[in-house]
């Protein structure tokens, strides 16, 4: 059974970016080391994410979209649930882009990269939308990965 923990916090903003504080007593109780995947819920709104050191606390990201679908702003003092997420995250390839891949031989560069990695390319080509920008941004994953 997964651990679960459940915490009030107010939401930092640093510029752009804004993020949920956990209290280190929460990041232990995972005993899952220092960087634990986690699935966040914010009122409504659940979301996949990993804890993360950063500038000497530990924080986890909330991206524009996720605030704007839970309703929520940097300041605005928030119930978080985090819910400790053992499995392996998997993202899910469009056939174009996987074929493009492995025509250039970078698929295995592509699934060496973190879930956050590859679901940042993968969100970049299902978004476009027309074809033209579609091709261009699989090119560009490609390009990236060195092929």
């Amino acid at each position: 059974m997964a651990t679960v923990r459940t915490f009030t916090t107010t939401l930092l903003q640093q510029g752009n970016n804004v993020g949920i504080e956990v209290p280190p007593d929460v990041v232990e109780s995972f005993d899952a080391g220092r960087r634990v995947p986690v699935r966040v819920s914010l009122r409504d709104h659940r979301y996949d994410s990993t804890i993360a050191v950063m500038g000497g606390r530990f924080l986890v990201p909330v991206s524009a979209a996720h605030r704007a679908a839970a309703g929520v702003a940097g300041g605005d003092e928030v119930s978080v649930t985090l819910e400790h997420d053992p499995q392996p995250r998997t993202v899910d390839v469009p056939a174009d882009l996987a074929d493009a891949l492995t025509s250039a031989g970078v698929r295995e560069a592509f699934d060496a990269l973190p879930a956050g990695g590859r679901k940042g390319h993968v969100r970049s080509v299902t978004e476009a939308k027309a074809d033209a920008t579609r091709a261009r941004r699989i090119a560009k994953v490609v390009d990236q990965l060195g092929g």
